[in-house]
Parts: C-alpha cells; structure tokens; sequence
C-alpha cells in the first residue's frame, strides 16, 4: 500500500506541480490545492487512476481566517486507498466549480452545502432546491449564526406555542432522568 500512495503522490506532483501532500497511515493520503485546479484532479484521478468513487464532500467553516474548506473524499475500489483533497475558499465571496459533471451524485452535495454554508457552485444544477423551505436568512451551518437565537425567535415566542415543552423536559419527564448540568442553561 506505501508503494502505491508514493506512486500517486509521484503522478500527481507530475500532472500539478503545487500539489500539497500529506501522508497518513494505512490507506489514506491528503492532498492541498488550489480550488482552480480541484476540477481537474478529480477528473484525472477518476478517469486515469481508478479513483472511481465519490464518498463524499464535506465543508469546514474557519470563521476566524475568513475562509471555507471544502474537502473532497474519494476512493479506488482496485489501490484500497482514500483520497481526500482538500481546498480553501474566500468566506466572502465563496464560489467553488462544480464536479457533477465529473460524479453525478457530487449534485446531492454540493446543494446541501450551498444551502448550509452559503457556497455557490458554478453551473450547479436544481440549485435552490434542496431541504430548507422559505429560508432567506444566514445559513444554518456557518459558526457565526446563531441558533439560539433562531430557536427563540422561531419556536418559543410564536403565537400559539405557549404550551410548547422543552425536549429536555420531555425526554427527563418520560424517563424519570435529571437532566445534566451542561444542558440546563438551554432549557426554558
């Protein structure tokens, strides 16, 4: 197996030059790059080396640097390695290419980011349809939104929610459990 990571690392270096390796145990391997070039490293991986599977795509919101990193994980079924690439992009202005061109499922993804993180993909298919309705505020998934308020603004202070329980309650009242200290300052 550390033949054959060295050997892709090797081919990559070749095809793009300012690729960033970092090597992990067993059988995976970590990859930096540029977001310009992410589009054509996972096309060469996929259609020349056999890294045939998109497992998934991730986001990290890194708030205090004003940045997102996307991190691309795929995998060959034929080398037994995982593949993560990993890129950053202005938190500011946050546009990425998208890959479903490359994997069709990359479509599933890139939506759900879009929507959580705010990131636009370029050419992104059914892009404004996906899991959250009539949402026209921060996305949900950035560190600097604030999910306690939302929940206070949009669940406790409704019209007609007066007698709505707390979740913690509920679940303590049904199992005879005290709820735990850290949990406490969320309740009502």
């Amino acid at each position: 197996m550390k033949e054959n990571k060295v050997k892709l690392a090797k081919y990559l270096k070749e095809h793009f030059p300012a690729i960033i390796e970092k090597d992990y145990n067993y059988n995976r391997i970590d990859f930096s790059i540029n977001r310009e070039l992410v589009p054509s490293v996972l096309r060469l991986l996929k259609e020349e080396s056999g890294y045939i599977h998109l497992s998934h795509i991730s986001c990290v919101d890194w708030l205090e640097e004003e940045e997102f990193e996307l991190v691309f994980i795929i995998w060959s079924p034929v080398d037994k390695i995982k593949i993560l690439i990993h890129t950053r992009i202005d938190r500011n202005n946050p546009v990425m290419d998208n890959i479903d061109k490359i994997w069709r499922q990359a479509n599933t993804y890139e939506r759900e980011i879009k929507e959580m993180y705010g990131i636009e993909f370029t050419g992104l298919e059914a892009a404004d349809e996906f899991l959250l309705e009539d949402w026209n505020g921060m996305p949900p998934m950035r560190r600097d939104f604030d999910t306690a308020a939302y929940a206070s603004n949009k669940y406790y202070n409704r019209p007609g929610r007066e007698d709505a329980m707390d979740v913690r309650e509920e679940i303590a009242r049904h199992s005879g459990e005290e709820i735990p200290d850290f949990a406490k300052k969320y309740s009502r």
